[in-house]
């Protein structure tokens, strides 16, 4: 008699779902499935039976199995169900189990053996077999043998049916069904959720975070939050501190707290991912980059009035983004504006073209509206095409106005955004390689001291370093700088160029051989126009104030109480031009104080003599001051009994003469109401006016005669 089975029992069977198996059979045309239907009990659809024997030889052989463990009578019904939950072991990687819990692994192997050989069992007595195979091979009675042999079964029929889905290989489904299930990690049973989000609130609060609060204090105010809120049992201090590891490693949270704890600004540098700029497809010179840079190291510095100092100097130079090569570099104490237009023009002579593009600063000194020609808040290129540019600035009358980069020929310029380094990649990572192979190598190296390198610091008496004459000078630094850059850093394989893989890996020969953009200087007359500042000022009748100087002129007349435009070339102010609306140069003014003792005097000359002299006079005012105070007064807690040179107090005068009589002799009043009015008129005491040095001194006097009268 052939043995049936129910459509669903036929579809788990072959380990496909039920509409498959049953649209396989519609098709059929061979008549290779052979089916029965019987009517439903409960009035519904009739069942549909599938004859054994139509079925693969894989599903004739699971059936076979499981009628043989069905024939036992207290075995429980084992029949394979692929349609409910996936087992635990569906999703998991059999390498990771092999590693995470081996033992458990190779105890299953064992225990597969065992279930295996129990199956293919076809003799005689197979209750006794099965309590024997349960306590010699796993130590248990026949039941846990059942269940087992009912896992194993389910998990060859989970492995069939995936292998149907995707034809892989799935049979460690039975070695890790009868293997213990991981434990899951980190779940943290002991936590109410309310502990959870009050351990979050208080480790991820920005001020809690930004103060670098330990766990200890976290945990302190937990109890503390309990103990108001009436919770008897919370996590120990190692649960809590375990679960704060977690969640900063396992669940990928310490960007968070790093964010709340440093603040958006070192967020962005430090834990915010970045992009890599490919230069290989710009040209040399199309993209330069200008920075600022202060040494870690300190130099003598001999100050215009010939007082020698120690400072940090500053570096001020450009990189071409495509060959990585240092361009302009200038050494200063203090950097401004002018240092870089020198810096610049520097740059575009030695290589006798401009560069297309700039990648500058955010500082002042860079984006000052001279340096671009438009105000700082604009971020530049709004009024330039990025194509070629040249012509765009014509409307405006001259080439100050159109700022000095684009007066050179700059096609246009872009600025970094604030306390963004990386935005200047390369020129921030040339700033660091001088840290590490030049500035090192100083005996006046004292470390990196800002930021988070100030643990770098190296203490040294600078002071002592200074007044022993170990410190370069700022030209002997300078020197050994260009000895550096010559022959060391543009001459060694840059590692940025090589994992470019550009054909030329060392600064020198990149910018020498690369394909170059090219555009030439502008005339030198030009060049003179772009170094001079503009700016109104306003006539008067006295000439023009500027430098703490008159200009004057009699061309000037004409001007006074109007505001002029006023051009000036900070290196040599003897005289300044004016100019009118339309751009157009109509005279120039001299200054006479100036061009009395030199033909060429810059700003920063005069400004430094000015400054000199009013220093000169506060020192010699303070020492007059100082030396001007009675002594008597000076040494009053030594001896009170000094007497000086006040008469009033016993006292000598120091200088003999008359006193200084007030002016007697007033105007006749005009007024006629105040001719006639006796009151007004009448004369009124003048309160007198005693020094306070005369009333120090009576007192003393009459302390003293109660002392005679005492005795």
């Amino acid at each position: 008699m052939k043995a049936y089975v129910t459509l669903e029992e036929a579809a788990r069977l072959e380990g496909v779902k039920y509409d498959t198996l049953a649209h396989k059979i519609i098709r059929d045309t061979t008549g290779k499935f052979m089916t029965k239907t019987e009517k439903s009990e409960s009035g519904g659809k009739d069942k549909v039976f599938v004859a054994v024997d139509s079925l693969s030889t894989k599903a004739r052989k699971v059936y076979e199995q499981l009628q043989d463990l069905q024939a036992q009578t207290d075995m429980p019904d084992i029949t394979p169900k692929t349609d409910t939950k996936e087992p635990w072991y569906i999703d998991v990687s059999l390498d990771w189990y092999i590693e995470n819990y081996p033992e458990q692994y190779y105890k299953g192997v064992e225990l597969g053996n065992a279930v295996r050989n129990f199956l293919e069992y076809r003799g005689k007595q197979r209750t006794q077999y099965a309590a024997d195979c349960a306590q010699n091979y796993i130590g248990k009675d026949q039941r846990t043998l059942y269940r087992h042999a009912k896992d194993y079964i389910n998990a060859n029929a989970w492995a069939a049916k995936k292998a149907k889905e995707d034809g892989g290989n799935y049979d460690h489904y039975r070695i890790l069904c009868l293997c213990r299930k991981p434990k899951p990690l980190n779940q943290h049973p002991s936590f109410k959720p309310e502990v959870e989000q009050l351990i979050r609130n208080i480790w991820f609060n920005k001020d809690f975070a930004a103060n670098r609060g330990t766990k200890m204090m976290l945990y302190d105010k937990l109890q503390e939050v309990a103990k108001l809120n009436g919770w008897t049992k919370i996590p120990s201090y190692q649960s809590v501190t375990r679960y704060i590891n977690w969640l900063m490693e396992d669940e990928a949270q310490y960007n968070a707290w790093y964010l709340a704890s440093h603040g958006l600004r070192e967020y962005k540098n430090k834990r915010m991912v970045k992009g890599v700029r490919d230069t290989t497809k710009l040209q040399v010179m199309e993209i330069v980059q200008g920075d600022e840079h202060t040494f870690d190291c300190w130099v003598a510095y001999t100050h215009p009035n010939g007082k020698v100092t120690a400072i940090r100097p500053k570096l001020v130079a450009w990189i071409d983004t495509r060959s990585r090569a240092i361009l302009g570099d200038l050494m200063c104490k203090d950097a401004n504006s002018e240092i870089l237009k020198d810096s610049l023009l520097k740059l575009a002579t030695t290589v006798q073209s401009v560069p297309k593009y700039l990648f500058i600063d955010n500082g002042k000194d860079y984006t000052a509206e001279p340096m671009t020609g438009r105000k700082r808040n604009d971020r530049g290129g709004e009024r330039c095409s990025l194509i070629d540019g040249g012509e765009c600035f014509d409307i405006e009358f001259d080439p100050v106005a159109r700022g000095f980069y684009r007066g050179l020929g700059i096609v246009d310029d872009h600025r970094a955004m604030p306390y963004q380094p990386w935005d200047k990649g390369q020129v921030e990572r040339f700033f660091k390689t001088v840290c590490d192979q030049f500035t090192r190598w100083m005996k006046s190296y004292t470390g990196t001291l800002t930021g988070s390198l100030t643990d770098a610091k190296v203490n040294k008496d600078i002071k002592k370093m200074l007044e022993r004459g170990e410190l370069l000078t700022m030209g002997e630094f300078f020197e050994k700088w260009t000895w550096w850059l010559e022959n060391k850093y543009m001459n060694r394989v840059h590692s940025g160029l090589k994992k470019l893989g550009e054909e030329y890996t060392t600064p020198r020969s990149l910018f020498e051989n690369g394909d170059r953009y090219f555009k030439p200087l502008p005339p030198k007359a030009q060049l003179t126009a772009l170094y001079q500042i503009a700016k109104k000022v306003r006539v008067y009748n006295t000439g023009i104030r500027m430098f703490g100087q008159y200009y004057m002129s009699a061309e000037l007349g004409a001007y006074i109480d109007k505001t002029v435009t006023v051009k000036y070339d900070p290196r040599n102010i003897t005289s300044i031009w004016i100019y009118n609306s339309k751009g157009d140069q109509l005279f120039e003014v001299p200054c006479q104080e100036l061009l009395a003792f030199a033909p060429q005097v810059s700003q920063k000359a005069v400004e430094e003599l000015k400054k000199e002299q009013n220093r000169q006079l506060r020192r010699d005012r303070e020492i007059l001051e100082e030396n001007n105070i009675p002594f008597e007064e000076k040494f009053k807690e030594i001896n009170d009994q000094y007497i000086g040179f006040n008469p009033a107090t016993g006292g000598t005068e120091l200088m003999i003469g008359g006193k200084v009589k007030t002016a007697k002799v007033v105007s006749m009043p005009e007024d006629e109401a105040y001719r006639k009015n006796k009151q007004v008129r009448r004369p009124q005491e003048e309160p007198q006016q005693e020094s306070r040095l005369l009333e120090m001194y009576a007192k003393r006097g009459l302390e003293k005669i109660k002392a005679m009268n005492e005795n």
